[in-house]
């Protein structure tokens, strides 16, 4: 009882250091930039948290470690808030998680209480929010005691078990999702090899021989691959919508219905938040599909039912604040986002991994205390600023995608002043342009990018501590664990794949056996 009492006190103490990390004037700027942001992105179509960062991403190289964190994360959360207004307001599902939202959310909006539907939305996010905050702030203290176990050996197959679930669990094909690792292990693998000093993948450009730039990489796969493959799309029609303060309350009705599916919701987001692989799409579709079973009035779902608005939207918030836990104590990205938001950290030189609550103990805890003072901000923001984001999403595509590119090229061209990074940009653009057209997912690229030097530095650090033993990785307990997981993973896809062709393949007919 008095270890327990102990831990609470020193979780509590860390986060007290952790508000006055993030309500530093410098820090808290930043944080709220990058909420605003988030938000603002959040409402249009097409321009989500991935393409965001991306253009932002050359903007961490000028400022400092932890409110660049704070940016990037506030991003993040602060576009699954905009999300929902367009889904709810006009029926467009700006990005996938909030697709499920328009089911119930437009029809409320039909029948004159859209107003109700974001104020239960509102409410619904504060609170998974919360709830996944506290959830890593009591899980912290096992992870410090965790990050003393950890040596090159348990780094190296904690890398590996991250490779390989981004890959087979992607959305997709599972072989894509391994090529697509690859892929972006072969990209990280360019440039001098900083134990032999020898050139890889350079084919004479002296220009690769520092590696590929992460923001060049970043910016084409998720900035100008997707702007070709929406070159086409069309601006929505205007559609007038005017939603009050006063219509945004709720009745006491509403808040009994939403009630117990956001608890629902929270909680199905919290247990899939620290899985590697299941974005927040899933969470929500999962969430909805559950309270629909629920339900003694299944048939009201579709029609405008509160509670499916109040699940989906709590499942994606709880899911985005958990993710982080895996990302940053372990290394681990549960999606494509997080692998950028890897990306970030590993920028400033700071290595992810159990060690970074120790070691960067201002990065986490403000980063956490963030959570809350941005989630605070959205909520006191967006009631005022319906309207704007309204007449936001009627912003024609063919002012907004030039304006988007002329910023990914000033950005990438910022980092190095180099044209040869710009032509990057385009090379990685045409690529992923070809990638999503043949139905590829692209966050394995990052991942292996990311991941993949990690992974051979640790492994070749092992091999050296372990004389060229492989079997330290099987002798240590730990490492052992992971390598486990990493077969029981593969076993799961392999008999998953043997069903679908081997057994779900139609049986040879009486006629085609007789004509052979």
């Amino acid at each position: 009882m008095n270890s327990r009492g102990e831990t609470l006190e020193q979780s509590l103490t860390d986060l007290l250091y952790g508000f006055s990390v993030a309500l530093e004037p410098g820090n808290l700027m930043w944080s709220v930039f990058g909420v605003l942001i988030g938000n603002l992105i959040g409402v249009l179509p097409g321009m989500g948290a991935l393409t965001t960062i991306s253009i932002l991403l050359p903007l961490t190289y000028f400022i400092a470690p932890v409110p660049a964190i704070l940016m990037l994360a506030g991003i993040f959360y602060g576009s699954q808030y905009g999300g929902a207004i367009g889904a709810i307001l006009l029926n467009l599902p700006s990005h996938p998680p909030h697709a499920v939202t328009c089911l119930d959310g437009y029809p409320m909006t039909k029948a004159g209480r859209g107003g109700a539907a974001l104020g239960v939305t509102m409410m619904a996010s504060f609170f998974a929010a919360s709830v996944g905050i506290i959830v890593m702030i009591f899980l912290s203290p096992l992870l410090v005691d965790v990050a003393f176990k950890f040596g090159p050996t348990e780094i190296c197959s904690i890398m590996l078990l991250g490779l390989l679930a981004g890959a087979t669990m992607s959305r997709g094909s599972p072989l894509k999702g391994i090529a697509m690792t690859l892929f972006g292990l072969i990209c990280g693998a360019v440039g001098t090899d900083v134990i032999t000093g020898t050139q890889r993948l350079t084919f004479g450009l002296t220009e690769l021989g520092d590696g590929m730039e992460l923001t060049a990489l970043c910016m084409g796969l998720f900035g100008v691959a997707d702007f070709l493959v929406t070159i086409n799309r069309v601006a929505a029609k205007p559609v007038r919508v005017k939603v009050r303060m006063a219509d945004m309350r709720p009745t006491r009705a509403e808040l009994k219905q939403a009630f117990w599916p956001m608890i629902r919701g929270t909680a199905i987001g919290t247990l899939f938040g620290a899985m590697p692989g299941t974005g927040p799409t899933i969470t929500t579709f999962i969430a909805y599909a559950f309270e629909r079973k629920l339900s003694k009035t299944p048939a009201r779902f579709g029609t405008g039912a509160i509670e499916g608005v109040a699940s989906p939207e709590a499942s994606a918030h709880a899911k985005t604040q958990v993710d982080f836990i895996p990302t940053m104590s372990l290394g681990i990205p549960g999606d494509a986002v997080m692998a950028l938001l890897l990306g970030g950290l590993i920028l400033k030189g700071i290595q992810p991994g159990p060690q970074l609550i120790t070691e960067h103990r201002d990065i986490f805890w403000g980063l956490i205390a963030s959570f809350w003072i941005g989630n605070v901000l959205l909520v006191v923001l967006n009631v005022p600023l319906i309207g704007v984001w309204v007449r936001m999403l009627q912003v024609p595509f063919k002012f907004l995608y030039p304006t988007a590119l002329l910023f990914i090229c000033i950005g990438v061209y910022s980092t190095r002043n180099s044209l040869f990074d710009v032509a990057e940009v385009a090379a990685f653009g045409a690529l992923g342009a070809v990638f999503l057209k043949l139905e590829f997912s692209l966050a394995p690229i990052i991942l292996g990018f990311v991941l993949g030097p990690m992974l051979e530095e640790n492994f070749r650090r092992a091999m050296l501590l372990s004389r060229g033993d492989a079997m330290v990785f099987f002798e240590r307990p730990i490492s052992a664990g992971f390598m486990t997981a990493c077969g029981l993973l593969l076993a799961v896809q392999l008999v998953s794949y043997w069903r679908k062709t081997i057994l779900a393949a139609p049986a040879p007919q009486p006629e085609e056996l007789m004509s052979e």
